[in-house]
């Protein structure tokens, strides 16, 4: 706020002090119900504070603002002409930043409604695997690929494949395995948030259609991850300028074709990305959407658990192949060596452990690890960058540490919460 004192022959403004930056919310709060009870006692007790911490709140707030607001007495509390003057501006200013809250919730009770609805016809306790197959295709089917990615066919190697390339890429490839428990799942499917993450790094990326389970257990995902790495490599590219990423089950891939790279002694990719790592097979460290209580987990008499299906599907993948196997069990394997890791999740997801388990278990190893969280109660909520603000900021941020990795080395390892 300015004002013109008409002693300025310039005629410019002159300022007035702006209101210190150590005024909180609770400071105005609790001089507006003081000076509403005009009592501390009934004040306090509105608040759920003390009387001695209500009274240091508004001292607090007396100093920084430089003036009395109250009159304080043996038997009754008077507002001042400061206060009065303060009160009613306070009281809009706690309106409307309880209004915003209140509208932010509401989105995202919103936001959260409509992520359901699109998981919905995949919640079938057990479902016929066209029908899991055609439910995930028509999730993906909802969001359209950014139009200013040019997608084509590809033969990677002998897998059938699309390249994705948006306007002016750099030098790099982003080589992405999608996910979908290995039974489901497919490049055109996943032609949306790859091209979205294309157009985030300024890559193309390479989407194989790995084969999937039952008609192709293991090790039949692994070979077809590796044959289109090394058909790129093949192809003149190089492997510090290739980022393997995955999502949900294709993280594990991810790390799988990591470890087989390792075996054969191949180059590695420059970076991994990992959104939302569904790593533990056996969902051993799940913490899925039924609900827990009294430490025992609630599940309707005969209804058959995400456990139960993940045993299934995982079944059907493995096909009687030792499960201890490190290709399958990367947290049990050696991770030395490997490149520097992105991990993004969300808070909520069910595969929350896994994605910690992951950090913790490469870092032992000495990789150097980045993880995000962000605050969305759902697995793989980059499918929703579309509408959901927090998968269009994790992907803007996946795509600034691909173009870090291929440019400059990498950025320093770290935690990142985003709020």
């Amino acid at each position: 706020m300015t004002v013109d004192t008409g002693e300025n022959t310039a005629g410019s403004p002159t300022a007035l002090p702006k209101a210190p930056d150590a005024i909180e919310l609770r400071h105005l709060r609790a001089f507006v119900t003081v000076a509403e009870e005009l009592n501390f006692g009934r004040a306090a007790t509105r608040l759920y504070v003390s009387q001695p911490a209500l009274s240091r709140q508004i001292s607090g707030l007396e100093r920084l603002v430089g003036c009395d607001l109250l009159r304080r007495t043996t038997h009754r509390v008077e507002l001042t002409l400061a206060g009065e003057a303060l009160l009613d501006r306070a009281r809009r200013i706690l309106g409307d930043v309880d209004e915003a809250v209140s509208a932010t919730r509401a989105v995202g009770g919103e936001l959260l409604a409509r992520i359901a609805k699109y998981w919905k016809p995949l919640d079938d306790p057990d479902p016929e695997l066209q029908v899991l197959r055609d439910a995930y295709e028509d999730l993906h089917a909802r969001f359209p690929p950014p139009p200013e990615v040019r997608i084509r066919p590809i033969n990677a190697g002998g897998v059938s494949s699309l390249l994705l390339t948006p306007e002016q890429p750099i030098d790099a490839t982003v080589l992405f395995l999608h996910g979908g428990g290995y039974i489901s799942g497919s490049a055109f499917g996943y032609r949306a948030l790859v091209g979205a993450l294309a157009t985030a790094a300024h890559t193309t990326a390479l989407l194989p259609d790995y084969r999937l389970a039952p008609e192709h257990p293991f090790p039949a995902a692994v070979e077809d991850a590796l044959s289109a790495y090394r058909w790129l490599l093949d192809t003149g590219t190089d492997p510090g300028r290739i980022i393997l990423v995955g999502d949900s089950v294709g993280a594990h891939l991810t790390m799988s074709t990591l470890i087989r790279l390792k075996e054969q002694e191949l180059p590695l990719p420059a970076a991994v990305v990992s959104l939302c790592p569904g790593i533990d097979l056996h969902c051993s460290s799940h913490t899925g959407h039924e609900q827990k209580a009294h430490g025992e987990r609630i599940v309707e008499p005969g209804k058959v658990t995400a456990e139960q299906i993940q045993r299934r599907i995982i079944g059907d993948y493995l096909a009687g192949h030792p499960d201890d196997d490190p290709v399958v069990a990367p947290l049990r394997a050696d991770l030395s060596g490997l490149p520097p890791l992105l991990v993004q999740v969300g808070t909520g997801d069910t595969h929350l452990t896994d994605a910690h388990q992951l950090v913790d278990h490469a870092r032992a190893h000495g990789v150097d690890v980045r993880l995000e969280l962000y605050p969305v109660a759902t697995h793989n909520f980059h499918l929703f960058r579309s509408f959901l603000p927090e998968a269009a900021d994790a992907l803007e941020h996946a795509g600034r540490f691909i173009r870090e990795q291929v440019t400059d080395g990498g950025a320093r390892a770290g935690v990142r919460t985003t709020a």
